[in-house]
């Protein structure tokens, strides 16, 4: 790895982390609006971390790097944890005074858009809190699509590519200009997360909630102002359809919705991997529904609703809940198990193992076995009716591969925490697939992660990066060959 590589890195990230420390002056607002004294810590924060970013970004400007996949690993990582760092500084700082883990564990969470929480007593928490932790994890989630739809794609490591695998029968690609398709995926962003925020206040929601959960319901990050998370509004099922709605779009590939909305492409909407998420999300659905309504005895439009609040929101990685799914019974528990893998599509803000790679192992799984039946016949993998190429092919088996073997890590490094193996098993998979609550008697739903201890805490804050970058970006900078020149 070049100095010049490192230095440009470093100046992009310092670049970052101003344009977030300028961000904290929103929450600082609402706090000065209020009347809450920690107004004062988001200014002096925001200041101070704003001016330590700008003197690293002159020291380090000088010469571009050649790019290359090496610096584009490095930034990835370096950009992350730089946010995640820079959210930290108010919540260390602020009233809650929390330790380095809890703060860190907390931003983590947010700008990885897991949703996990170690806050208790939300409903009474600062204003200037909640709007910093639901800011960080909107942010998190546009730069979860620009990593989906342009970053890991070219460094082969995941996601689909619209710029270089067209797969919905789009021969040119999605606009002429790289800038014009940025700035109108963030023009997008902003909109339905302002529609959303409308349609809340219409159905009750105070408005400052509305501004919140709009955030972070698109982001599907899952961070609530209150500790009953969306159960609080278990008495508007209008609010909890709406919010269905929006986490089902936020996983949903970013962009075909480009095309979809600004281009009045209908083809794109034909998108092989949209079919195998609303598939899944369907069925679960249905079959969720079934099971409430004959195993509780609940109405059909009260099984219905909470059956498609709760499955959307585990198999977007969204981590809202309107009730404890745990009691749902050992077959309702195995079926919120099963969908924390899932996950939405390339190119969405939803985390997990995202519908395209279940696709193309399919085709991979389909075809080694009529290799059995034909050895010496020619199978191709296809994503719709376009031939997959080998990279991507070889990107998600080895995906799969390293999810299992992290996956079985980080569950033996929570146990040596003193942590039972069903908390172990299930904080280790709403890490990996940043999905937010887990299952078990401490980190339900309903519960939150402030019992666990600060080495558990720290282990999944890395977790949660690991899953967030795809866990082949994060590894791949750990090996020796990766500094090398």
């Amino acid at each position: 790895m070049q100095y010049t590589a490192v230095r440009a890195a470093i100046h992009i990230a310092s670049i970052f982390a101003l344009y977030l420390s300028v961000a904290m002056l929103f929450p600082a607002a609402v706090d000065l609006y209020y009347g809450n004294s920690d107004w004062e810590v988001f200014t002096i924060t925001a200041f101070f971390s704003g001016g330590l970013a700008a003197g690293i970004a002159l020291a380090t400007q000088g010469s571009r790097p050649v790019l290359s996949s090496r610096f584009g690993f490095l930034l990835v990582n370096l950009l992350w944890f730089t946010a995640c760092v820079v959210g930290t500084a108010p919540l260390l700082a602020s009233s809650l005074d929390l330790d380095v883990p809890d703060a860190f564990f907390e931003a983590v969470s947010a700008v990885t858009s897991t949703g996990s929480t170690v806050l208790v007593g939300l409903d009474a928490l600062p204003p200037g809190i909640l709007l910093w932790r639901s800011l960080l994890q909107w942010v998190g989630g546009l730069g979860v699509i620009a990593l989906g739809l342009f970053i890991l794609p070219f460094l082969n490591v995941g996601g689909v590519s619209y710029f270089k695998i067209e797969s919905t029968h789009i021969e040119d690609q999605p606009f002429d200009r790289f800038s014009t398709f940025v700035r109108t995926l963030m023009s997008i962003y902003v909109m339905l997360t302002f529609i959303c925020a409308i349609a809340y206040a219409f159905a009750g929601m105070r408005l400052f909630d509305a501004v919140n959960h709009a955030m972070t319901t698109l982001a599907t990050g899952g961070f609530s102002t209150h500790d009953l998370s969306m159960g609080f509004y278990n008495d508007q099922p209008a609010i909890l359809w709406i919010a269905t709605i929006f986490m089902f779009i936020g996983g949903l590939p970013f962009s075909m919705l480009i095309l979809f909305f600004v281009k009045g492409r209908f083809d794109a909407l034909r998108d092989p991997q949209i079919k195998v998420y609303a598939g899944y999300v369907l069925v679960f659905v249905l079959l969720g529904a079934a099971y409430l309504r004959l195993a509780d005895g609940r109405s059909p439009g009260d099984a219905l609703t909470h059956s498609a609040f709760n499955f959307v929101s585990i198999i977007t990685t969204t981590g809202f809940a309107t009730e404890d799914y745990g009691l749902w019974g050992s077959l309702g528990v195995a079926g919120a198990f099963l969908a924390m893998f899932l996950g939405g599509c390339s190119g969405s803000t939803a985390g997990g193992i995202k519908a395209y790679r279940f696709l193309i192992l399919y085709e991979l799984l389909r075809n080694g076995l009529r290799k059995l039946v034909y050895p010496n016949s020619i199978q191709i993998v296809r994503y719709g009716d376009r031939p997959v190429e080998d990279e991507l092919q070889r990107a998600v088996v080895l995906y799969f591969a390293a999810f299992l073997v992290v996956w079985a890590m980080i569950i033996l490094l929570l146990a040596g925490t003193g942590l039972d193996l069903i908390t172990s098993v299930t904080s280790a998979l709403t890490a990996i697939t940043n999905v937010g609550p887990g299952l078990g008697t401490f980190i339900g739903p309903v519960d939150n992660f402030s019992t666990l201890t600060d080495p558990a805490k720290l282990i999944m804050a890395f977790a949660m990066l690991l899953g967030r970058l795809e866990i082949l970006a994060v590894l791949v900078i750990f090996t020796p060959i990766f500094w090398k020149r």
